[in-house]
């Protein structure tokens, strides 16, 4: 009994419901932390999840901060092509779903990089076969097979960059 208690005690998930408690009331008050405790709490004992499966994960911190470099730098270049596209006086590019084997050995870190992907204006996963490493991918612009050419290489460039930051092997390099 006190060892599943003890594992439903996530420190940093504590830590992390009073910052945001504090952070959504405006004011660090001694109320303010102690009421996001109290629903920290209350999440972590009611909503119990199970914990995160790290798996073979090791964290390269600079390549992790180059991966968000990476990343940001694609925000920024997809959210002005996509407008550029929204706004041209011309007809809607051709669109094309293609498919893009993805290297990555942790599924935290499959999921990780399908999410961040999607974020990015332009493209969408749109399925994952999970046990082929497979991602089928609907690309807004598909105007020449050297634009297709280019977005698979955007997303080859980040998938070796998140083989980089989370897998100790370097298969990706």
């Amino acid at each position: 009994m006190i060892h599943k208690l003890r594992r439903r005690i996530r420190p940093w998930f504590l830590l992390w419901a009073i910052i945001m408690w504090v952070l959504l009331q405006g004011a660090l008050t001694v109320a303010h932390v102690l009421a996001g405790a109290v629903l920290g709490c209350l999440v972590m004992f009611a909503l119990p999840l199970p914990a995160i499966p790290r798996g073979n994960i090791h964290i390269n911190y600079r390549e992790l901060l180059r991966l968000a470099l990476i990343w940001l730098i694609g925000l920024v270049r997809g959210a002005c092509s996509v407008s550029w596209l929204a706004l041209r006086p011309q007809a809607p590019p051709k669109t094309a779903i293609v498919q893009v084997p993805m290297r990555v050995e942790s599924e935290l870190i499959f999921a990780l990089a399908t999410s961040l992907y999607n974020l990015q204006p332009g493209g969408s996963v749109t399925d994952i076969d999970v046990g082929n490493r497979v991602w089928t991918v609907h690309l807004l612009d598909a105007h020449s097979p050297e634009k297709i050419m280019q977005q698979r290489a955007d997303i080859a460039r980040l998938e070796r960059q998140f083989i980089r930051a989370f897998e100790r092997s370097n298969h990706g390099s």
